[in-house]
């Protein structure tokens, strides 16, 4: 690596070379450090990265961390971990270096985590807690695994929070009957907690069911797809787990009613989802909105019989 002064922009430029995973030799630049000491402090950083030396920065390591996971995992998860590393990592550790990082640090950012109040006076919920920990636990995990850090102070400390949340309420088959009553005139929306509450799937797998999924000969509907909605885009990923593929026997009467429903779905193709058909002319509705927008406030959740 080399570090030059611009004189026309009277900044400095950082030139680094470094071999990729591929054996090849490639180079690189990066300007408009304002002071030689911070040019050559970055310069220090791109060295540990480019040799795995765990005396780099949290934050450089976490680069590393994101270039290993992010094409592993589904979208939508790692848009939560980013969020968590961004929001409530960083900020505590970001200058910290990987090997210097002790049991201490880790128990202050526990207590300021679990002190934390929101605007309303609120914690964040054991659960939640309990999620921060893994998240800080599998970066230091990642280093020891594939980088040399020789032991993980995360897991050393131990976790905060707990796994379970709140006692999970459910629905009798009366008092969805009634809930059900109230909402037949509100075609979507009926027809959606119909699906929930008789077939026990879940939201994203409701909201990427298409036409082509229900098979009204044999009373069933397969499950294959979840549906999410990520900055702003239509998103259609596997199921949670490879075990959520599955195929739902459906009551009669339900087969019945979403038959009549998607033969009522105007220009709806068999690969359409019927949460947001076509119109006939290449338009796509908006039924997933309107039916995330007919949800109990404290929905419940749907057991079956």
């Amino acid at each position: 690596m080399a570090v030059y002064k611009e004189e026309k922009t009277n900044t400095w430029r950082v030139i680094y070379r470094y071999t990729d995973w591929k054996g090849e030799r490639k180079q690189s630049q990066k300007r408009g450090f304002a002071t030689k000491r911070e040019a050559l402090a970055w310069e220090r950083e791109q060295e540990s990265k480019a040799t795995a030396d765990l005396d780099m920065t949290f934050e450089s390591f976490v680069a590393l961390y994101t270039a290993d996971m992010q094409s592993r995992l589904k979208e939508n998860t790692w848009g939560t971990k980013e969020h968590i590393i961004r929001t409530k990592l960083l900020p505590y550790f970001s200058r910290r270096k990987m090997a210097e990082i002790q049991s201490k640090e880790i128990i202050a950012w526990q207590n300021e985590m679990i002190n934390f109040r929101d605007e309303s006076g609120n914690p964040y919920s054991p659960v939640y807690l309990k999620t921060l920990h893994n998240q800080l636990s599998a970066i230091f995990n990642h280093a020891v695994k594939y980088y040399n850090l020789k032991t993980n102070p995360a897991a050393k400390v131990g976790n905060m929070g707990k796994a379970r949340g709140r006692e999970m309420l459910f629905w009798t088959k009366e008092e969805y009957q009634q809930f059900s009553d109230v909402r037949m005139d509100k075609p979507l929306s009926y027809y959606a907690f119909e699906m929930l509450y008789w077939c026990g799937i879940r939201e994203g797998e409701l909201l990427a069911l298409t036409p082509a999924d229900f098979d009204f000969e044999r009373g069933t509907v397969s499950i294959s797809k979840s549906y999410q909605r990520l900055k702003g885009r239509d998103v259609i990923t596997d199921p949670k787990t490879p075990k959520s593929n599955r195929v739902i026997k459906m009551p009669n009467f339900l087969c019945e009613e979403m038959q009549d429903f998607i033969k009522s779905l105007y220009g709806a193709e068999p690969t359409d989802r019927i949460s947001a058909p076509g119109d006939g002319q290449g338009r796509k509705g908006n039924g997933a909105e309107a039916y995330q927008n007919t949800r109990p406030a404290a929905q419940p959740h749907f057991p079956v019989d």
